[in-house]
């Protein structure tokens, strides 16, 4: 088999005809996934691989060298993950639920509520599991040898070679779990693609660290399905959730070796209320790193863990008077020297490069703007590439550093956003970059950084007012004086500076979530261009365009500055001749739908309409984790909760308000819209409110659409009609 796909490739090489591909022709779409001309990888230093459109829109796939811009046609490589399905015997395929090995060479079947395995060369599936037990969030060891997974929220693990499943954990309840984590963990601290996984597999593959929760003292939250087929009296889901002020779940880290299943307790204090996640591994395996956050949230500490006794010491802290955040992003350094983080120390995220021993080996960045992300470490070469935003916070960048912190070098140029691609070697990259003003191009530099040509640049139709809409990014400054806001606003088609137009706000608005970049917005007209509605997105100073010096702000006070610097952007629009001022909407979903709330209650003499969907509005309904990061809890912040709680000011409210909400939002739960609806009602005011049975945080379907089509006839009744 080898032998004879290495002929193929061959034969498809000589083939192949020689191109000069200084600059190529745009033929397809520039965004959307496989339909957008990209730079897909790298065949060895010096050449990449691009893949365009021949005439039938059909992809091409060249491999370029990047200092000539000369390139051969090559046959399309397939995935591991292709190939391993073309082996599998007929009948079976890969679904999103199959877990593919480390080695890209076996896979793991998830089927009849069994697992199966599969290796490239075998003739058939292997059942390794026989039972009624659903297998939960099967993860590969390291070696790809064993493989851990929850049953009824105990700890397993199957050494596939010895073919014997080994039980860790054995005290599971209905409230206790084993490397499976509480709903407030999930959301929270592991993340929704954790699927509720709170196990870690240590390098060497002998031993597993595990999250114990008890949630025996965490109150629980009833949810009723009442749109079951067969259902006719309810269908009750009980869920443990700690609302704000509540008690936690109880954790502690147990790490658990494989040979003898024997589990040591870290000896953290299981009696302090704190949050303890994202463990990570020394490369030898011998130690084990743990994050612990206080319940108040304002200190981080990194313990090391010994595995053998539990015993730990602490090798980092950072604390701030406001709030902290776990670390996802740590990079462990494989030669064995220690770690590198992300730290607001100079309140904004720059690069530390800290060693086991707890002390800080180098400071990698001392920036006045944010590191958003660690791209690439090369340890031979003791070099660092990151991403950063640069000077202009909406901007997008990447940059190069020595492991010693010297020699940081901005790779991309321009304004906008960036995609770098990295050569195996480092010698050369690729820039793939837009601009609000521009669909971009992808260019090469070199490793100094000296640009070498454009390779492609995207397809940008002459403007049509009739056709295209505009948008423009822009700056407001806050009444007080010390920020200075981006935003975009995109005008309608054919738009006439001389009408008046109706605005929608489009937010979200949470704490570090920034809705403005400069990248480019497309060439196609949104619904809102296409029926005469002008659309306005703004950062407020704690959307993290500004650091912690605007985040700050925001401790002890959810909704005060978003709808204070939002009106700012409200006074900016009604000086606009072509703004409409008795026509000023508003719309977004949870954290956007408690700002739609807000605006139109807090901010009624600013808002007319507003559009919300499955909205926090008062925060003493949410959870405990996210709310008290920024408001502590309500026994200790009882005003900051009040004046952050659209309840407080619902006799503002004389606007036009429509409210969506699932009824099974297991998350924002359905509550916080039944109690603003009990205060609307309380005070006779007219508002309209759809409910979507079976709908969790959002929904799908049928009744997407529906919500969907609501929302463009509340624009369009009360803006036009």
């Amino acid at each position: 088999m080898r032998r004879l796909s290495f002929l193929k490739i061959l034969f498809f090489l000589l083939l192949s005809i020689t191109v000069q591909i200084e600059q190529l022709t745009a033929q397809m779409p520039q965004r959307g996934g496989g339909n957008q001309v990209a730079v897909i990888g790298w065949t060895d230093d010096t050449h990449y691989l691009i893949r365009t459109f021949d005439s039938d829109k059909k992809p091409v796939i060249q491999s370029v060298d990047i200092k000539t811009g000369k390139g051969i046609v090559v046959p399309p490589a397939k995935s591991d993950r292709e190939l391993l399905s073309q082996s599998l015997p007929e009948g079976t395929t890969l679904t999103m639920n199959d877990v593919i090995s480390p080695d890209k060479k076996s896979v793991l079947i998830v089927k009849e509520n069994d697992l199966f395995y599969f290796s490239t060369g075998d003739k058939e599936l292997k059942r390794l599991t026989n039972d009624k037990t659903a297998e939960v969030n099967p993860r590969f060891s390291p070696d790809g040898g064993k493989i851990a997974y929850t049953k009824n929220k105990d700890l397993y693990v199957f050494d596939i070679i010895g073919n014997k499943e080994t039980r860790l954990t054995f005290d599971a309840t209905d409230k206790i779990y084993n490397g499976y984590s509480s709903w407030v963990y999930m959301e929270e601290i592991l993340g929704r693609p954790s699927r509720y996984a709170a196990f870690w597999w240590s390098p060497d593959g002998n031993k597993l660290a595990y999250l114990r929760t008890d949630e025996t003292d965490v109150p629980v939250f009833t949810l009723n399905r009442l749109d079951e087929a067969d259902g006719i009296h309810g269908l009750i889901e009980a869920t443990p959730y700690p609302k704000s002020g509540d008690p936690n779940p109880k954790v502690k880290m147990g790490i658990a070796d494989i040979a003898t299943a024997r589990t040591v307790w870290v000896k953290t204090d299981y009696n302090v209320d704190q949050y303890i996640a994202w463990p990570f591994w020394t490369p030898d395996s011998k130690k084990l790193a743990i994050q612990v956050v206080n319940r108040d949230q304002n200190d981080l500490q990194i313990i090391l863990a010994d595995p053998s006794t539990g015993d730990f010491t602490q090798i980092y802290d950072e604390s701030r008077k406001t709030w902290v955040e776990f670390r996802e992003d740590i990079y462990v350094m494989k030669n064995g020297t220690g770690y590198i983080i992300r730290s607001y120390r100079n309140d904004w995220e720059n690069l530390y490069y800290y060693g086991w021993d707890g002390k800080m080996i180098a400071q990698l960045t001392n920036f006045g703007f944010r590191v958003t992300g660690i791209d690439r470490v090369d340890e031979d070469l003791k070099v660092l590439y990151f991403s950063a935003t640069g000077q202009e916070s909406t901007d997008s960048h990447d940059f190069r550093v020595d492991l010693d912190g010297k020699n940081i070098l901005q790779i991309t140029k321009g304004e906008g956003t960036h995609n770098l691609s990295i050569s195996p070697k480092g010698s050369y990259f690729t820039d793939t970059w837009n601009s609000i003003t521009s669909a971009g191009s992808i260019v090469a530099y070199n490793k100094r950084g000296k640009l070498l040509r454009e390779i492609y640049k995207f397809d940008q139709p002459v403007y049509d007012p009739a056709k295209n809409p505009k948008a423009e990014l822009l700056k407001i400054m806050t009444s007080d004086g010390l920020f200075n806001m981006p935003a975009i606003i995109t005008y309608p088609l054919n738009f006439d500076p001389a009408k008046k137009y109706p605005v929608v706000f489009t937010i979200y608005g949470g704490p570090d979530s920034k809705n403005v970049s400069n990248r480019w917005q497309g060439s196609n007209p949104s619904w809102f261009s296409q029926n005469g509605i002008i659309t306005f997105t703004v950062d407020h100073r704690g959307s993290g365009q500004f650091g912690k010096k605007g985040l700050d702000y925001l401790y002890r006070a959810l909704g005060k500055w978003e709808i204070l610097d939002y009106e700012d952007a409200v006074n900016w629009l009604r000086a606009k001749p072509f703004v409409d001022s008795t026509k000023m909407g508003i719309t977004g979903s949870s954290y956007g739908g408690y700002m739609t709330c807000l605006a139109l209650t807090k901010g009624a003499d600013y808002w007319t309409h507003g559009f919300a969907g499955s909205s926090v509005t008062d925060y003493r309904l949410y959870d405990d984790i996210y709310t008290e990061r920024y408001m502590d809890t309500p026994q200790d912040n009882p005003e900051g909760y009040k004046d952050g709680s659209a309840l407080t000011f619902v006799k503002n409210y004389k606007g036009k308000l429509y409210l969506t909400h699932g009824d099974m939002d297991d998350n924002v739960h359905m509550q916080n819209s039944i109690y603003l609806i009990s205060k609307l009602e309380d005070e006779g005011k007219t508002f309209e409110f759809m409910m979507y049975p079976g709908g969790r945080h959002g929904w799908g379907g049928a009744k997407a659409g529906h919500s969907r089509n609501e929302a463009n006839n509340f624009w369009l009744t009360n803006f036009f009609k």
